[in-house]
C-alpha cells in the first residue's frame, strides 16, 4: 500500500493542483473535513456564499453554469487531486456556477478562515496557492478564447484536445489517443455552447476526414496536428490545456 504522501505526489501529477508541493497540500488538508457526495448530488448551487474550497480525493465533478433560458454549459470536468472553489478567496462573493458529481465522490472541505490562517503562516504556501490561483485564472482564459476567437469547430476541436489531455491513453503504435471517458454529444454541446444537432454534424466530418472515430462508445484521436490547426493551438502546458 502506498504511503500518504505518495498517493498525494501520484495525484498531484495530472491535477490543478500541480502547483503545490506535496507537504503544502497535505498541510492544507489537515485543516480539512471529510465528505461523500452520491452521483447526481450537488456540493454546492450557483450563488452560494463562496466560503470554502473542494479538494476531490475519488470521483469526478462537473461545474456548470446556467442560462436565463435554462440552458446548462459546461465550465470545467474535475476529478481526483484537483480543487474546486472560486478563486477570489476572502472577498465575501456569491458563487457564479453549480458543482454536481458525476459518480460517487468523496471531498475534503477547506473553509476560507482555515485557508487563510495557513496563507499567514506559511509563506512557502502562500506562494504555491498565487500560483493555484494563476494556473485558475490561465485555464479560464484560455477556454474563453476557445469558445470566442475560432467558432464552434474551433470550440470543439480544443475540447477534444482538453479530453485527450485530461483522459487520454496511448491507443496504437500510430499515436492515437483513447479518450477513456464516455462522452455523450450533449455533454459536448454543454462543453462548447452548441447545439446538439451541430456537433453531430462538425464530428462527423471530423469521422470522414479521419481525424477521430469512435470505439465501444469512446473517441479516438488518430491526428491531434489537425485538432490543432483548427483551434489554432497555443500548445499551452497540460495543466492549462485540460478539460
Amino acid at each position: 500500500m502506498m504511503n500518504k504522501p505518495m498517493e498525494l505526489t501520484k495525484q498531484l501529477e495530472n491535477s490543478n493542483t500541480s502547483s503545490f508541493s506535496p507537504a503544502n497540500l497535505e498541510r492544507m488538508l489537515a485543516y480539512a473535513t471529510d465528505r461523500s457526495i452520491a452521483a447526481g448530488s450537488h456540493l454546492f448551487w450557483e450563488g452560494d456564499i463562496s466560503d470554502k474550497l473542494f479538494y476531490i480525493k475519488n470521483g469526478r465533478v462537473k461545474l456548470t453554469k446556467s442560462t436565463d433560458e435554462g440552458k446548462e454549459l459546461i465550465l470545467y470536468m474535475y476529478q481526483a487531486g484537483d480543487i474546486i472553489g472560486q478563486a477570489d478567496l476572502f472577498s465575501g462573493t456569491r458563487l457564479g456556477f453549480t458543482a454536481e458529481a458525476l459518480e460517487d465522490t468523496e471531498v475534503s472541505v477547506i473553509d476560507h478562515k482555515d485557508l487563510e490562517l495557513i496563507i499567514c503562516q506559511h509563506c512557502d504556501f502562500a506562494i504555491d496557492f498565487m500560483k493555484w490561483m494563476g494556473t485558475h485564472h490561465r485555464l479560464t482564459q484560455t477556454k474563453v478564447r476557445d469558445l470566442m476567437l475560432y467558432g464552434k469547430p474551433g470550440a470543439l476541436c480544443s475540447t477534444l484536445i482538453r479530453l485527450s489531455n485530461t483522459y487520454g491513453e496511448p491507443h496504437n503504435e500510430d499515436g492515437s489517443i483513447l479518450i477513456n471517458k464516455k462522452i455523450t454529444h450533449t455533454d459536448l454541446s454543454n462543453m462548447i455552447g452548441a447545439t446538439r444537432e451541430s456537433v453531430n454534424r462538425m464530428l462527423s466530418d471530423l469521422r470522414k476526414k479521419e481525424t477521430i472515430e469512435y470505439e465501444h462508445g469512446m473517441i479516438i484521436v488518430h491526428d491531434l496536428e489537425a485538432l490543432q490547426e483548427v483551434c489554432h493551438c497555443e500548445l499551452c502546458p497540460k495543466e492549462i490545456c485540460r478539460i
